[in-house]
């Protein structure tokens, strides 16, 4: 099942520990905070500002998944 933009962080780094790096590399600091059970990868990337389509290409390859992002 691919990641998407509207999947839950915490769900994203359980499912995909690999996935975790790629946050680290981002500069987002989702592990271990409190919000990540409560924002989606779309939301985490606003407050951030990064790139969703990159970020996203990143958190697939990262998840093996390889897959274009939506």
């Amino acid at each position: 099942m691919a990641i998407e933009f509207a999947d839950l962080v915490d769900e994203v780094m359980r499912s995909y520990p690999r996935t975790i790096g790629v946050f680290l590399a981002f500069n987002m600091r989702c592990v271990g905070c409190p919000i990540a059970c409560f924002h989606s990868v779309e939301d985490a990337c606003r407050e951030h500002g990064v790139d969703p389509r990159l970020f996203m290409a990143a958190l697939r390859d990262a998840a093996g998944e390889g897959h274009a992002p939506r």
